[in-house]
């Protein structure tokens, strides 16, 4: 087997996620043979530095051995079991260890299959609650501007990326969107923290005047991610928090992306000290091994179910692989590699090389901004960096950055203009610095005319 002949195979029998499968004729797929380490090979041999921890699920390097290890162990055992009527010990482990790593009041596990089932959970459960509350009229659901939260209708309807939503807009519920606290169009001068208060104004007045129909808030915390690593201040998430309980309004936490370690601290909502009603995680909390998802939540919602059968008030949401056994042993291998390891420790001083190695990309007359929160950092390429003129998305300036890091031995999938890296947190320095050379030469690339 070759690159040519699966790129072949490839294209006479599969349909591809987030592509137009068109692009595959001038935009060539890579066949990857294996994975070790931030490295994957391809077919020919082709070794790719993995900037984007494929997909942002990759946390400590392709075919990590303790891992794996736990994988093989737990099928030789349970692979999986049905989760109604039955339980196992990965599942209850798993459990137990979410609710001492998460903020405090997180004491309920529900596990769903990815990250957009854990928001279809969230949204469900919270307006079933609302519901045995006696308050059937809190139906709705506040969002962010530019927040994604994954592609299952729910998920979907709860987001604000038009290209991914608007096909399917007769499928969904209605949302009400407020004004997102990205700190990307702050003034000159003005620091994260104002303009993060100064946009919270926007989620305060319509909280105050709709409160009544409002179940819940969704929001991702610090990093809006799908939609161009565009980041905020945590105070937005602190005033929230308040907001929400003086209102009786759900706060659902969205740290499928950011959580296990992204943002410099465990989870995100860490960095404002809050505790939200509802908690959705994925990707990282299998470290790329498996699809697994858990949606956390408090003891006061579990016990507004918690009731005779006959009142039918159970929540009845499931998935064939709810609770699946090797998911969970996969996640507490991952969750032990945390406990054993200072890797929050360790990130951060890769956060502080990153951001050394990049320093220079806020000079480039085409950079607009370096960003960065913990383990992320874009650089978001513009036309003119004075009036931060974007340019015309039907360019693809991202795809020239996308093909010369392939060329250079790096997967850097650029989300539009915007060049980021989130990468395993097994890279190195000396890697980092590749890949900043490599990402500067592209940007140069990508910006001629």
């Amino acid at each position: 087997m070759n690159n040519a002949s699966l790129k072949e195979r490839d294209l006479a029998v599969l349909w591809h996620p987030c592509s137009q499968m068109k692009d595959y004729e001038k935009y060539p797929m890579t066949p990857i043979k294996k994975g070790d380490g931030v490295y994957l090979e391809d077919f020919d041999g082709n070794r790719y530095i993995d900037a984007v921890s494929s997909w942002w699920v990759n946390l400590f390097g392709h075919a990590n051995p303790t891992i794996a290890q736990a994988m093989k162990d737990q099928v030789d055992q349970l692979e999986h079991v049905i989760f109604s009527g039955f339980t196992h010990e990965p599942a209850i482990e798993l459990a137990e260890n979410l609710v001492k790593i998460t903020p405090e009041g997180l004491d309920r596990v529900f596990y769903g299959e990815n990250g957009s089932s854990a928001v279809e959970i969230a949204l469900k459960m919270s307006i079933h609650y609302w519901q045995l509350k006696d308050k059937p009229e809190k139906t709705q659901f506040v969002t962010l501007e530019n927040g994604y939260h994954g592609e299952t209708t729910g998920a979907l309807a709860v987001s604000d990326v038009g290209l991914y939503k608007e096909p399917y807009k007769t499928m969904m519920f209605d949302v009400m969107t407020v004004p997102s606290p990205d700190c990307y169009y702050r003034e000159e001068g003005e620091s994260w923290e104002e303009y993060s208060l100064r946009q919270f104004v926007h989620m305060r007045k319509l909280i105050e005047e709709k409160h009544e129909t409002v179940a819940a808030v969704i929001l991702e915390p610090l990093v809006q991610c799908a939609t161009g690593m565009r980041m905020y201040h945590p105070v937005y998430l602190t005033e929230l928090r308040k907001l929400c309980d003086e209102y009786g309004v759900h706060l659902i936490a969205d740290e499928i992306a950011v959580g296990f370690g992204r943002t410099g601290t465990l989870f995100a909502c860490e960095q404002a000290n809050i505790t939200p009603d509802f908690m959705c995680m994925s990707k990282g909390l299998t470290a790329g091994f498996l699809p697994l998802s858990v949606m956390m939540t408090r003891e006061e919602i579990f016990e507004a179910f918690y009731d005779d059968y006959e009142t039918l008030k159970a929540f009845l949401h499931s998935h064939s692989y709810t609770g699946y056994a090797t998911g969970c042993a996969v996640a507490n291998a991952t969750l032990k590699i945390f406990r054993e390891q200072p890797i929050i420790e360790n990130n951060r001083e890769l956060a502080k090389h990153m951001a050394q190695a990049t320093a220079h990309f806020a000079d480039h007359p085409n950079v607009a901004e370096v960003r960065q929160t913990g383990m992320i950092l874009a650089a978001e390429m513009v036309q003119d960096k004075k009036t931060r003129q974007g340019y015309d998305w039907k360019e693809r300036r991202g795809m020239r950055v996308y093909e010369y890091a392939l060329s250079r031995g790096a997967l850097l999938r650029p989300l539009g203009n915007v060049v980021y890296f989130m990468p395993p947190y097994v890279i190195t320095p000396e890697e980092i610095d590749k890949l900043a050379d490599i990402a500067w030469k592209g940007i140069q690339i990508a910006v001629k005319d």
